[in-house]
């Protein structure tokens, strides 16, 4: 079967922490089954949580002791890979029947990294992919992956390839992902501006592929009584926009702004062939004569024991 039901989440990380989070993506177990989606994409730093506007207590030259408070609280917030956690998301998996790519805050020694986890419904979690390059002062409080993390998966819906928020936004690492026969682009995000949804549909059709685009949802800064400098405390922090694109850059379905909920959309992915007949990016539209990259898949570690 070429034709299926695919699938974004979009919810928010819980203020009270990784376990109401975790209870918030269960909770959508049934609307997952009655979809019949045999993929369910989630948001970038779901669980582990998207600490938007966050200072962390540091200025240039100097970190505040308040601040490694905070940074021991989000440390703590973050999940084990494999942990409880991946326990719980792989037995959703097995039920529902379907494959899913979450994104999480992951805690490995005393580094934490922005990751995205993959589930299928027989082998629980399959894959992980750890975020490139953090963006701004995420660089902060995430460590970088490195390219023994660039995974594709096969799945009932597709070869299932990732990449988190602005990775998407990396020439290098796309066609990398182009190379592996990506057939679906998962992009778990917390960039909510239309700007996104350009670089989306510019994806789809770049690759030719299928976009599963999806967002966190977080209340302003009045509703969670916080104060954020230079944000409108009536704003909400993240206000969604997930989408499904198709592999000419038209828009399935979304975006999603303003609510949670379970977008889907109906999948063939046959239909690539047609779309790639006029441009392959790695294959009769590439210039392997002129252009060439080279991926270092190599675990990168500080301290090697012989």
């Amino acid at each position: 079967m070429t034709s299926s039901t695919v699938a974004v989440l979009q919810i928010g990380s819980a203020p009270e922490g990784k376990a109401q989070t975790l209870e918030k993506i269960l909770s959508y177990e049934q609307q997952i089954t009655a979809s019949q989606a045999r993929l369910v994409v989630m948001p970038e730093a779901l669980l582990g949580g998207y600490p938007k506007g966050e200072t962390f207590g540091t200025q240039l030259g100097y970190r505040l002791p308040q601040g490694r408070e905070t940074w021991a609280e989000y440390f703590a917030n973050a999940i084990d890979v494999p942990g409880k956690e991946t326990e719980a998301l792989a037995a959703l998996a097995h039920r529902t029947q379907a494959a899913l790519v979450i994104g999480v805050i992951e805690r490995e020694g005393s580094t934490l990294y922005c990751s995205a986890l993959f589930f299928e419904p027989e082998n629980g979690l399959v894959a992980k992919h750890r975020k490139l390059m953090p963006t701004g002062t995420e660089r902060l409080i995430w460590g970088q992956g490195d390219g023994s993390t660039l995974p594709v998966v096969d799945t009932q819906a597709g070869r299932i390839g990732a990449a988190i928020c602005w990775e998407n936004h990396m020439p290098l690492l796309r066609t990398a992902m182009y190379a592996k026969g990506v057939e679906i682009w998962c992009a778990p995000t917390v960039d909510e501006r239309d700007v996104w949804q350009a670089s989306m549909r510019h994806i789809a059709h770049e690759g030719r592929c299928f976009v599963l685009s999806a967002c966190q949802l977080q209340p302003s800064p009045a509703e969670l009584g916080i104060e954020i400098p230079g944000w409108d405390s009536q704003r909400p922090l993240i206000q969604g926009g997930s989408v499904i694109i198709g592999p000419l850059g038209d828009v399935l379905a979304g975006p999603l702004r303003g609510s949670e909920g379970l977008l889907t959309a109906q999948i063939d992915t046959d239909e690539l062939i047609r779309a790639r007949y006029d441009f392959d990016v790695v294959g009769h539209y590439a210039r392997p004569d002129v252009f060439s990259l080279a991926v270092d898949q190599k675990p990168k570690k500080t301290v090697t024991f012989q």
